[in-house]
């Protein structure tokens, strides 16, 4: 049979073209029916590639488990095969194959028949039909040979496939047309090219090779997003082609994607372990990614890929890795790494290494390490006073006199040296080395200057820091905070304190925003009797916005103001400390002074400017969106302190307003911090808080605030006498009538308790409601009849009774009134109290005679002694003489009246 050459004439082309746009709108809307829905999500941008990658693995096992455990996964996409035995019919066999090769690929009938007659293979399978047909007729022995080798070759193909996993899923009846769609697009017919390969996508979409067509294509249209697309998933298919890995990687980073990059090469990785190359660009876009523990990782297995001939880079490479762990603070990496790489080339180690080893070790404070490293790779020597014999290794035993150093050993090492023997307590041999040292010029050699002279500082040999240290301030390169601030402390730690304050002057000077050189500063004028200075040196650091904006600032400010109030109290600026103290509260309940309404503003209503809380409308504050975000800011800014110093501070605040007399201010501020979360969720601070606040609005006679605290304390504990007392104090301060239903709902609740049952016969005979005060204090007098205030209570009832004006049975009224009151005498006994409440009975009566009797006993009496209490607020001879003195007014004896007042009542 003669084969159809694929040389087409332009009136073929044409034709074809014309065939293929029929077909492709015919196959067009089928195309992504045959897709996977992640794969349709990555084509339209929806996912990345490492989510498509996910989503598909999940899906190959879930269908793993749906087909009940195949064998493998190249094994389950594999097209199926016949069965083994042989059939009875050798026709049936024949069409049974011919079907599977039609459709055991996924592949319609009706479009492999449209492409081979674009391809002009029409006439050959109607040939090969006919064939066929004629074949039918051979004898049964040839058909069951034939049967029998295809099934053998089928097993074959199965194995095979099985080894193979990355085979190509090109069906055979596709590969024609994945050729004519190469063909097309190696001729410039992309759309053709790109419609072909869409289709074989749809019918075939596991194989790569449609996937990578397209990705050249798009290439060359310059789309590059679409083809790196294509070519992630054709590299996806065909996972095992390193360099289609490598490629994308290089596009993803034109594209800026680093990490789809880092995945590309993590895939060429995986199928070529030992590659530097990938290893090594793969470790260079972790560091670009901030990934440095991983970054060190794949460093490390280079260095394990490198092979021994190659020590240059391993020593180069071990430097770097060395350098890069020291960046990052890891200082028991680094020097893992440069042990390792000392061990494995000794004879590579150069300067530089014994330079890089040394100061790790001596970073990490392994003093003998870094020595041991420069005695072994740099020819030093020490001598010692035991044997006498140079020697090549320490022995602690054994003291150090000289040390002899190669010419060609650099300075550097020369002063690591030094600071290793500095810290081993060897310093014989150091005058021949300082005497070198201190040739140099310090405008050069200041940083090895300064390594000397802080490792002086470090063992408190601060008579040999302090030449070099002086060097260094008197040079002009080196004249630099740091170097005054070890200036400073030298001279400080040697007692010349006035020189030292110069120095930490110059710091200060220099670096205001150093906070320790201040603190140190201001401690120092403080000892040279300098306290102005010494506040001077603690003044702000940091403007408001500032502040806001930096959370390092602000823990730098409260530091300086945490010293600065200490400073001020102890010189007893009592205004200045407050201002201190408020400054640093405020900055904790920023949130919480918002919610309360409180706001710190400076004024200078006493004649020199300070801060107050004041309270204002919420339409003059701004509010705050996020308050919790707010804050989680706070916090981060005044973590400096812990909860319970802060809690210090606002208790000292407390107190020392009460003791300047700012009450209001003092209860603003308790208000603020039971606005405060981590001091409201403490039941224990919120409690002393509410008592806080009760005391100052007392004290600031706000008895209405006063009594909304005493309130709610009642209702916690309603046992407490002090409490009881307390809120008598403000009720009868407040002029406010609220609590009477409040003791009436309470002694609902408790009806058992004394203060209410007494408190509610007061509110019940204040009101006029004489009965039922009454019943309140008989009540109370059953419960305790050895109580004399529960006597007077009753007797003085039954006295008002008696003295309405509409009342039956007056008399008897007036005797148990007074049989209660001299119930009350007996109990209480002869004293001033006692005489004066009879006597103001008597007269209430108009029973002047016998008020007359008792109130001159009760100016006999002295007032009693109470503890806590000025004996001028419990005497009672002003209103025992005023009364008298009314009595005599009115029986005409005026010249009585004026000696009482005169006695008694004159200021």
């Amino acid at each position: 049979m003669k084969s159809r050459s694929l040389v087409f004439t332009q009136a073929e082309q044409l034709w074809c073209a014309a065939r293929l746009n029929l077909i492709f709108w015919f196959c067009f809307v089928r195309i992504m029916s045959g897709f996977s829905p992640e794969l349709i999500d990555y084509l339209e941008g929806k996912i990345s590639f490492e989510e498509f990658e996910k989503l598909r693995e999940e899906r190959k096992s879930r269908d793993k488990d749906a087909e009940g455990g195949g064998d493998s996964e190249d094994e389950a996409e594999l097209p199926p095969v016949e069965d083994d035995l042989p059939s009875t019919s050798g026709v049936s066999m024949r069409k049974r194959r011919r079907s599977a090769g039609c459709e055991e690929e996924g592949v319609s009938r009706s479009v492999q028949r449209a492409f081979a007659s674009m391809l002009g293979e029409g006439e050959e399978e109607e040939d090969e039909e006919d064939d066929g047909e004629e074949d039918e007729e051979g004898d049964d022995e040839e058909q069951t040979e034939t049967f029998s080798a295809e099934i053998e070759l089928n097993r074959e193909n199965k194995k095979m496939l099985k080894e193979r996993r990355h085979r190509s899923k090109l069906p055979k009846a596709l590969r024609g047309l994945m050729g004519e769609a190469n063909i097309r697009y190696a001729r410039g017919d992309k759309e053709d090219a790109i419609t072909m390969c869409m289709e074989i996508i749809r019918q075939a979409p596991l194989a790569y090779e449609p996937f990578s067509t397209l990705a050249m294509i798009y290439e060359d249209q310059g789309d590059m997003e679409k083809s790196l697309q294509f070519g992630l998933i054709a590299a996806h298919l065909n996972p095992s082609n390193r360099e289609e890995w490598v490629k994308l990687a290089e596009m993803s980073l034109e594209q800026d994607n680093i990490k789809q990059a880092i995945f590309c090469y993590s895939k060429a990785i995986k199928y070529d372990h030992s590659n530097v190359r990938y290893l090594w660009e793969r470790c260079s876009l972790y560091e670009q990614v901030g990934e440095h523990k991983l970054a060190m990782d794949g460093y490390r297995r280079i260095l394990n890929l490198l092979p021994p001939s190659d020590g240059e880079h391993f020593m180069q490479l071990s430097r770097d890795m060395a350098k890069s762990y020291y960046e990052t603070n890891d200082l028991v990496s680094a020097i893992g790494v440069m042990e390792e790489a000392l061990a494995k080339h000794p004879s590579l180690v150069t300067a530089e290494g014994v330079n890089m080893a040394a100061e790790l070790y001596i970073s990490n404070k392994e003093y003998p390490k870094a020595l041991e490293v420069m005695l072994q790779f740099c020819g030093i020597s020490l001598e010692r006073i035991s044997s006498g014999e140079q020697c090549a290794e320490r022995d602690e035993s054994e003291e150090v006199c000289s040390v002899e150093i190669p010419e060609d050993v650099p300075v550097d090492i020369r002063v690591k040296l030094m600071v290793c023997l500095i810290h081993m307590q060897m310093l014989k041999p150091l005058d021949v080395l300082l005497t070198c040292l201190m040739e140099q010029s310090p405008e050069e050699m200041g940083d090895l200057y300064l390594d000397v002279a802080e490792a002086f500082l470090d063992i408190g040999e601060y008579n040999s820091a302090l030449p070099l240290l002086s060097a260094l301030v008197c040079s002009e390169r080196y004249n630099l905070p740091v170097v005054w601030l070890r200036h400073a402390e030298c001279l400080k730690a040697l007692g010349h304190m006035a020189v030292a304050v110069e120095s930490y002057s110059k710091v200060v000077e220099m670096a205001p925003l150093h906070l320790d050189a201040r603190i140190s500063l201001s401690t120092l004028q403080q000892q040279l009797g300098r306290p102005e200075k010494a506040l001077e040196a603690l003044e702000p650091m940091h403007d408001p916005d500032t502040l806001a904006q930096d959370s390092g600032a602000a823990q730098q400010e409260l530091k300086l103001l945490l010293h600065r109030s200490t400073l001020l109290k102890s010189q007893g600026k009592m205004y200045d400390y407050v201002d201190t103290l408020l400054t640093m509260l405020a900055m904790l309940l920023k949130v919480a002074m918002n919610r309360a309404q409180v706001c710190l503003i400076s004024s200078s209503c006493s004649g020199e400017r300070h801060l107050y809380l004041i309270k204002v409308s919420r339409d003059k504050i701004s509010d705050i969106d996020d308050q919790e975000a707010a804050y989680l800011d706070v916090i981060g800014k005044t973590s400096v302190l812990a909860r319970e110093d802060w809690w210090q501070l606002l208790l000292r605040s407390v107190y020392t307003l009460c003791e300047l007399s700012r009450f209001k201010e003092a209860e603003l501020l308790v208000d603020s911090s039971l606005e405060y979360y981590s001091f409201y969720d403490d039941r224990l601070k919120r409690k002393e808080l509410e008592y806080f606040g009760l005391s100052a609005a007392i004290l600031d006679k706000n008895f209405r605030k006063a009594y909304n605290y005493i309130r709610l304390m009642l209702m916690d504990n309603v046992d407490r006498p002090q409490l009881w007392n307390v809120f008598n104090q403000v009720t009868m301060q407040s002029q406010d009538v609220r609590h009477h239903r409040f003791c009436l709902r309470l002694m609902l609740k408790h009806p058992e308790n004394h203060a209410l049952c007494v408190l509610n016969g007061h509110n019940a005979f204040v009101s006029g409601s004489f009965k039922h005060a009454l019943g309140q204090y008989v009540q109370a007098f059953r419960a305790q009849p050895s109580e004399p205030l529960y006597s007077l209570c009753v007797g003085l009832t039954f006295i008002h009774m008696a003295s309405q004006k509409f009342v039956l049975k007056r008399h008897p009224l007036l005797l148990q009134g007074f049989s209660f009151l001299n119930r009350y005498l007996e109990l209480r006994g002869p004293c001033q109290e006692s005489f004066y409440n009879m006597g103001r009975a008597l007269h209430q009566l108009g029973l002047v005679h016998l008020a007359i009797h008792y109130y001159q006993r009760a100016l006999t009496c002295p007032a009693p002694h109470l503890e806590g209490i000025e004996d001028d607020q419990v005497d009672l001879r002003r209103e025992i003489a005023y009364n008298l003195c009314l009595i005599y007014q009115s029986s005409g004896n005026m010249v009585m009246a004026r000696h009482l007042i005169s006695t008694y009542c004159t200021i």
